[in-house]
């Protein structure tokens, strides 16, 4: 399926590895243009140089962080008029709620619902004005159904995806989506890091422990980048533009919920 949005310019927040990676490979792959960010350096720009050469597309890597104005501001002048922005940000720790503080709260609520709402307010108005525009917050499966550790990232993910239920349903319109992209379980750096750890705590290695989750879960496996980042794409696409203010679940069933 042709997606209809080859030439188009995109911002992709945290893209150097992982989920974010997966949306910007998945955009590249349908002619898009892009503008990369994550903090480190030099994993962003070897992702970046391998996009350009595996695409053929204008990849910018811009290494700040994006939770400060002053990197969203570079973000953002690296591509001053975007067509796209897919905004996306690791979660918090978990912990106790009885052990956060207010900077604890704060840091969450700024990299989880504040830094997504100022891209928004920051490119709205001009998607609009030029009558084509696509938002893409990746956030957590924690927004359907809470995870009791992950208190911050249940509190802060679900503020945003508040807010964009009422701005979603006056920019459409206009030409402009916002949509949520719910992630379960996939296969990244961060879901290994845990793995690992919890297979140290029970005494056993990382491939059985890996294995034993994967097996328990619904579908048998763990998510992949490259499917997250063609549903990615596809929100994108001129194919969804009847479809705003709806968070999408890609959890392979893990939700038990009819609705």
């Amino acid at each position: 399926m042709d997606m209809g949005i080859k030439g188009r310019k995109a911002i992709v927040c945290a893209a150097s590895k992982g989920l974010g990676r997966g949306c910007a490979e998945a955009l590249a792959g349908e002619g898009v243009d892009l503008v990369i960010n994550a903090r480190t350096k030099s994993e962003l720009e070897a992702t970046a140089e391998e996009i350009r050469k595996k695409y053929g597309v204008k990849v910018t890597a811009v290494a700040v962080d994006v939770t400060t104005d002053e990197g969203r501001k570079q973000v953002l002048a690296a591509c001053p008029e975007p067509d796209i922005i897919v905004n996306n940000a690791g979660g918090p720790p978990p912990g106790n709620f009885r052990d956060w503080n207010r900077d604890d709260w704060i840091k969450a609520i700024d990299a989880n619902m504040l830094t997504p709402i100022e891209f928004i307010k920051a490119s709205v108005d001009g998607m609009m004005k030029r009558g084509f525009g696509r938002i893409v917050n990746i956030t957590s499966s924690s927004v359907k159904a809470p995870i009791d550790i992950l208190g911050l990232s249940n509190g802060a993910r679900s503020g945003l995806t508040g807010f964009v239920a009422g701005v979603a349903r006056t920019t459409i319109r206009h030409g402009v989506t916002i949509n949520g992209l719910l992630p379960g379980p996939f296969d990244t750096d961060r879901l290994r890091g845990t793995t690992k750890a919890r297979a140290a705590k029970a005494g056993r290695s990382f491939d059985e422990e890996y294995a034993a989750a994967a097996k328990a879960h619904p579908a048998g496996r763990f998510g992949t980048a490259e499917e997250f980042g063609m549903m990615c794409a596809f929100l994108c696409s001129v194919h969804a533009g009847y479809m705003t203010g709806q968070n999408i679940l890609m959890d392979g069933g893990q939700y038990p919920g009819t609705y």
